[in-house]
């Protein structure tokens, strides 16, 4: 069906209809190139659709199986496994990290629970030094790095986005605890049972991954680039598009999706754990998961923020569309995904064009705010 000269293709339950509207209305009101929506209402897919191209010179079509970088929306997957594995009781949230990492107590981190590695409360947002390039897409070098890291703040005094520590942080807590890395661990316990497609670490060959494109709007700046000059090192000349970067394991930042994924993940956490045969967590643990545990401002995106052990919560101060009542993560750039438990939703956004926030404009710098996304939250909250 050809709306607002955008081909979108896909499913939609007809009381969705205005979102499907309002998605290829997107591809017109802002510089969309490709991307997907999805929504679940308990355990149905009632919104599957995508439109557009995967590459910037706009020859090959957004299908239905294309995957994306999805930046920090990939930390609530991450979240999720150890959440899961918290939930077995194989990991104590309040124990220290080093009973499970013991190179991790040095520099006065020997009491530093878990917990404040989901809360962003444990002052390690940066690693100190420069380090060579591309040393971010070495596992070894990066967790070596971290667990001889100091604290910049005591922990639980403060909070501050772990924008990149935030992966190896957890992603290390998780491979010691299930001997798993953590894209393997999502791939095997979340991915594979549901049936969808998320990937941390994985080989491109035979997927078909959309291009990211980066934001070139004038004015565009990071405010993040003077705070996170030690990961920033690392990060030098690596490729968001190369196969280097998507075979690697960022667990705060390369999670490679589609919407589908998205929606069902937090569909299954929306209605008690459950996806069809599948369970990923009991309902006690979900509650324990959307709990706010932080706010205030953050110390490193500079703008007040309410976190609970892993996920994100809306941003109220900002006019944030999502309900008060859903918990999930965005990712730089637009994508985000999240779970209302009380209307039994999940929904999922992922997009190939990045957009951030120009100059001046008070909105916090990751995807939850992003107007694509919010006009589609604000469309399916009005179907139900």
């Amino acid at each position: 069906m050809t709306l607002a000269s955008v081909d979108v293709n896909g499913i939609c339950d007809p009381r969705f209809a205005p979102v499907r509207e309002v998605f290829a209305r997107n591809f017109t009101e802002f510089p969309e190139v490709g991307a997907a929506v999805a929504v679940a209402i308990d355990g149905q897919l009632v919104v599957d659709l995508w439109a557009g191209t995967a590459n910037a010179a706009r020859s090959r079509a957004w299908e239905r199986d294309t995957i994306v970088n999805v930046y920090s929306t990939t930390k609530g997957m991450v979240a999720l496994a150890a959440h899961m594995l918290a939930d077995r009781g194989s990991l104590d949230l309040d124990a220290p990290v080093a009973r499970y990492w013991p190179e991790f107590a040095q520099a006065g981190k020997e009491r530093l629970p878990v917990r404040y590695l989901l809360t962003h409360q444990a002052g390690l947002p940066d690693i100190d030094g420069e380090l060579p390039a591309g040393a971010a897409l070495d596992w070894n070098a990066m967790t070596t790095a971290l667990a001889a890291e100091r604290p910049r703040w005591e922990p639980g005094s403060k909070q501050g986005y772990h924008t990149s520590t935030y992966g190896w942080l957890v992603g290390e807590v998780i491979r010691r605890v299930s001997g798993k890395t953590p894209g393997q661990f999502i791939r095997d316990e979340i991915a594979k049972p549901l049936g969808v497609s998320f990937h941390i670490g994985f080989n491109p060959i035979g997927y078909h991954v959309a291009e990211i494109l980066q934001d070139n709007r004038q004015g565009v700046t990071s405010r993040r680039a003077n705070a996170l000059r030690g990961v920033a090192s690392a990060m030098r000349g690596v490729d968001p598009n190369s196969r280097e970067y998507r075979m690697a394991e960022l667990p705060a930042s390369n999670g490679h999706a589609n919407a589908r994924a998205l929606a069902t993940v937090y569909g299954a956490l929306a209605r008690g754990g459950e996806w069809g045969k599948t369970r990923l967590l009991s309902p006690r643990a979900i509650e324990r998961a959307a709990v706010e545990q932080a706010n205030g401002i953050d110390e490193t995106l500079k703008v007040p923020t309410h976190r609970t052990l892993g996920f994100m919560l809306r941003f109220a101060e900002f006019g944030d569309t999502r309900p008060a009542t859903s918990f999930g993560h965005a990712g730089s750039g637009g994508s985000q995904g999240f779970a209302d438990p009380a209307k039994r939703l999940g929904f999922g956004y992922v997009m190939n064009q990045m957009m951030s926030p120009l100059p001046g404009d008070p909105r916090p710098p990751t995807g939850g705010m992003d107007p694509r996304g919010q006009n589609l939250v604000r469309a399916v909250y009005a179907c139900l």
